[in-house]
């Protein structure tokens, strides 16, 4: 399911993190004389704050911008990290692998966890998100730039006879848009840039670890937990605190066995999210009417003609087969957690089955990864998928074994499909079969080494870690 990304579209979702909707779909209000925000000193750092920021010349995004908008964001309630707070992180994680050791093949990092504070989170993890989100901000400009050319085109004609030079000369006469690109590339950084700060800000307060998202953010095998918003998690629960710890500890080095592990899974990852952006297209005919109806004495109606439909509902072939792609991809890492710390929990924690429950609630009622990806990049995952393959890796592991079922993320082709979630059974009927199933001893290596056969070479050099960032906060 896709949806226009950066807020763009009808102004029917005001409570989302940087949606469209509101009297401030760009989510800048708050950058002016909010509590942290970068522009809260007077007039006159807000002179010299936006001609830093609309000087920007970084990219699609600014990020200079979404930082200051984030880190603003968080920082009014955030609190250090206590010496007591990472000592629980670290014990919970060291537990963790203890646990998980005889229920998977994948063996853990070694790396010390990490506690980390809201703003710590923005901080080591925009690296991933500016990999993530460039690529679609760069068509969306692209896109618009096109149309709005189509549009000034078809909508002005021969209008520019008679207009003064340098007003002719700013428009790019009649083909192009001249200077007025670059304006316009600048205004859409700054656009973007709040937006994304203001939805990384927003899911900085409710994300409980680095890999919540199902995505690798931070570099593989490096785990991190968030002691404050654990906290606000396990204060509206009946589970002792230390239980939800040890419980997203478990979700958490899981994550980062498998990341650290499979080092082609962040290139696919990544590169479904590119391939969906190359499939963005934008309506000329809207645009067209969106420009007729700015008017230059009214700030508020370009906000509004940004919001009224410019991006087409309807995905692309190419875009359906990139998000069907990356569903299927991500359901099967988030599953194959789910299994693994069933397996884990089920004896000795509790009050494993409840809070399996909790979190997968939490997903399905559009928690941290989907509101951030519809936010960002246009995509709504769909979490049913999630149970299907959790049920389809344990399944494998109850046929075959755990090395087995591990054995299956030595490469892609090996992995379920969308299709094999629909029928688990002819999965698993192919596969003890020996049509389709590794060795427990596969050759990792081997694998690797055909990994260029399944990607476009565009991402190939991120394929063996995530992006460097700080690694403590």
């Amino acid at each position: 399911m896709t949806r226009p990304p950066f807020g763009f579209g009808p102004p029917d979702r005001p409570d989302e993190p940087g949606g469209g909707g509101g009297d401030d779909p760009f989510g800048l209000s708050a950058m002016f004389g909010g509590a942290g925000g970068p522009f809260a000193g007077g007039m006159g750092e807000v002179f010299a704050q936006m001609q830093k920021l609309m000087s920007w010349r970084g990219g699609p995004v600014n990020w200079d911008l979404a930082g200051e908008v984030a880190t603003g964001a968080t920082r009014p309630d955030d609190v250090p990290v206590t010496p007591e707070q990472t000592r629980e992180v670290a014990e919970a994680c060291r537990l963790a692998d203890v646990w998980l050791d005889p229920v998977t093949t994948l063996p853990a990092s070694g790396a010390e966890a990490q506690a980390w504070t809201r703003t710590g989170w923005v901080t080591s993890t925009t690296p991933a998100w500016r990999q993530l989100v460039d690529p679609v901000a760069g068509r969306v400009v692209g896109a618009m730039g096109k149309a709005l050319e189509q549009g000034l085109e078809t909508g002005m004609g021969g209008a520019l006879e008679g207009v003064p030079p340098e007003v002719a000369g700013l428009l790019g006469g009649s083909g192009g848009l001249g200077p007025l690109r670059g304006v316009m590339d600048q205004v859409g950084g700054f656009v973007f840039g709040a937006q994304v700060g203001q939805a990384l800000g927003a899911l900085a307060k409710e994300v409980l670890s680095s890999s919540e998202i199902g995505l690798p953010l931070t570099p593989a095998g490096r785990p991190a937990l968030l002691p404050a918003n654990l906290a606000a998690f396990s204060a509206g629960l009946e589970v002792p605190a230390e239980e939800v710890r040890l419980y997203i500890a478990l979700r958490e080095l899981a994550h980062q066995r498998l990341f650290a592990s499979v080092p082609w899974l962040k290139a696919h990852l990544y590169d479904a999210v590119d391939a969906y952006a190359r499939g963005i297209e934008l309506d000329a005919g809207a645009v067209e009417r969106a420009v007729g109806s700015i008017d230059p004495a009214d700030p508020e109606s370009m906000q509004r003609a940004m919001g009224e439909g410019l991006f087409e509902i309807e995905p692309t072939p190419a875009q359906q087969a990139a998000l069907a792609r990356l569903e299927t991809a991500l359901a099967l890492v988030e599953g194959w957690v789910d299994a693994v710390v069933d397996a884990a929990a089920s004896g000795p924690l509790p009050s494993a089955d409840a809070l399996r429950e909790t979190v997968r609630r939490r997903r399905a009622s559009g928690g941290p990864a989907e509101q951030t990806f519809a936010t960002l990049v246009g995509l709504q995952l769909r979490p049913r998928r999630l149970r299907e393959a959790a049920a389809l890796w344990s399944a494998v592991a109850e046929g075959g074994g755990i090395a087995a079922r591990d054995a299956l993320w030595a490469h892609p082709d090996l992995l379920p499909t969308a299709e094999d979630l629909d029928d688990p059974a002819a999965f698993l009927a192919r596969t003890s079969s020996g049509g389709d199933q590794p060795s427990a001893d596969v050759d990792w290596d081997a694998g690797l080494r055909d990994l260029d056969k399944d990607l476009d070479g565009t991402l190939d050099d991120d394929a063996t870690g995530g992006p460097e960032g700080p690694a403590t906060s």
